[in-house]
């Protein structure tokens, strides 16, 4: 499974935009984009969202318990 980073980088790159512009794009700072690609912990939902909109996806909270009976299937 790809992470939150590889996923936004890769989109990105594919759309030939730099971090820059997407994030003007997305209607985020720059430093959102950034912390996403660096794969940071600490982020705000809402931004993250913005961010994956541009893709036609969203993330929200998952139970831990779900992802660790997807794993062992």
């Amino acid at each position: 499974m790809m992470s939150l980073a590889e996923f936004v980088k890769t989109k990105r790159n594919e759309v030939k935009l730099t971090q820059e512009e997407f994030a003007e794009r997305a209607g985020v700072a720059l430093t959102v984009v950034r912390k996403i690609e660096q794969g940071k912990e600490n982020l705000n939902l809402e931004k993250v969202n913005q961010v994956l909109k541009m893709f036609g996806h969203t993330m929200g909270p998952v139970d831990s318990r779900v992802l660790s009976q997807s794993k062992n299937q």
